[in-house]
């Protein structure tokens, strides 16, 4: 009897160690598991991002375009009769620039005297009665017809300056023919150029968020590498009414005093406007990383001890602290300011502050 008492007694520990052996088998395969597929939570600092104030100065590089450029034409193919300008001339508005063959013209001139003469007769004979209204309408009709294309042809044998400039483009020589082909580096047609160089403007692209600050008539200085010590004056004198969707900026145009004349339309210049204070993220330069091989930088936030990678742009630095322009991040975040060197998104944290 004593005996099965044991035995049973030894099966009864048998069974609850193996029972206890499985649930620790069971956590502890568990933990291992854990181990293999997750990382220990990683010790950091934080610390809540709030905006500063700060005097905002866009600095851009651009290249100087002229005001105006026309490449100037006939309406038609013909025969260039003279070409009064080189290039490098300098020009008013309503200079000559090329005269084409004008021998429609004169046969229009000649048609447009005879039609006249008619029309003075039928006059007369309308006025006594010896001609009909409906006659004397369609050769009014007629003549006018002639006189708008006299002067139309005029306009378009002798062409003219459009405005005061400089002559940049000259592509063909007395008696060639015009064709209509493209002569030009944009691929258009011109018989010359001309350009307008004083002022000048300059195209410079801006982030949306500054839509609200730039307005028109903003003042803006301007340096060109070649003039190591000129600065010049430009001011905003139109803002594109869109923003480019895949780029999240809009094109500012600026007016350019060119003094003495001395940049030009193709210069690389640097441009700087100021926009007054705003608000915005100044944050320790440590705290921004790049990501090697490429120019992307970024910062890590504490998202509920867990770790999110933000995209940031660099904006103004201030010794030892960056400006961050992103749209992810908003005032109350917690920015990882130790320890982020060691992390990816994803990442347990344990904030050691």
């Amino acid at each position: 009897m004593n005996y099965f008492k044991t035995f049973s007694a030894i099966m009864i520990s048998i069974l609850m160690l193996s029972g206890c052996s499985s649930k620790s088998g069971k956590t502890d395969s568990t933990q291992a598991a854990s181990a293999e597929t997750g990382k220990a939570a990683i010790p950091v600092k934080v610390e809540a991002l709030s905006k500063t104030k700060i005097g905002r100065t866009l600095d851009y590089t651009a290249t100087v375009l002229p005001y105006y450029e026309v490449n100037v034409v006939p309406s038609t193919p013909g025969r260039i009769e003279k070409i009064y300008v080189q290039v490098g001339d300098r020009i008013n508005k309503g200079d000559d620039l090329f005269l084409m063959d004008r021998t429609q013209l004169y046969q229009q001139k000649v048609q447009l005297t005879s039609l006249a003469k008619d029309l003075a007769r039928l006059d007369t004979l309308l006025k006594t009665g010896s001609a009909k209204q409906q006659q004397y309408d369609q050769l009014k009709t007629q003549y006018d017809v002639t006189k708008t294309n006299v002067e139309f042809m005029e306009q378009n044998t002798s062409l003219k300056s459009p405005f005061d400039g400089i002559v940049t483009g000259k592509y063909f020589e007395n008696g060639e023919m015009y064709s209509g082909t493209p002569t030009t580096q944009s691929g258009r047609s011109a018989v010359v150029t001309v350009m307008q160089i004083n002022p000048l403007k300059i195209n410079v692209s801006i982030s949306e968020q500054y839509y609200p600050m730039i307005k028109r008539g903003m003042k803006a200085e301007v340096v060109a590498d070649v003039y190591k010590n000129e600065k010049f004056n430009a001011q905003v004198f139109r803002i594109y009414p869109t923003v480019n969707a895949s780029t999240r900026s809009f094109i500012v145009e600026l007016e350019l005093q060119n003094r003495n004349d001395l940049l030009k339309p193709g210069m690389y210049v640097r441009v700087s406007m100021d926009v007054g204070e705003v608000e915005t993220f100044v944050v320790p330069a440590n705290t921004v990383l790049v990501q090697e091989g490429t120019n992307i930088r970024f910062v890590f936030i504490d998202k509920g001890n867990i770790a999110e990678r933000v995209e940031v742009e660099i904006g103004k630095r201030f010794d030892d602290k960056l400006e961050i322009i992103t749209d992810k991040i908003k005032e109350g975040d917690k920015l990882v300011t130790e320890g982020q060197a060691r992390l990816i998104t994803g990442d347990k944290l344990e904030v050691k502050n």
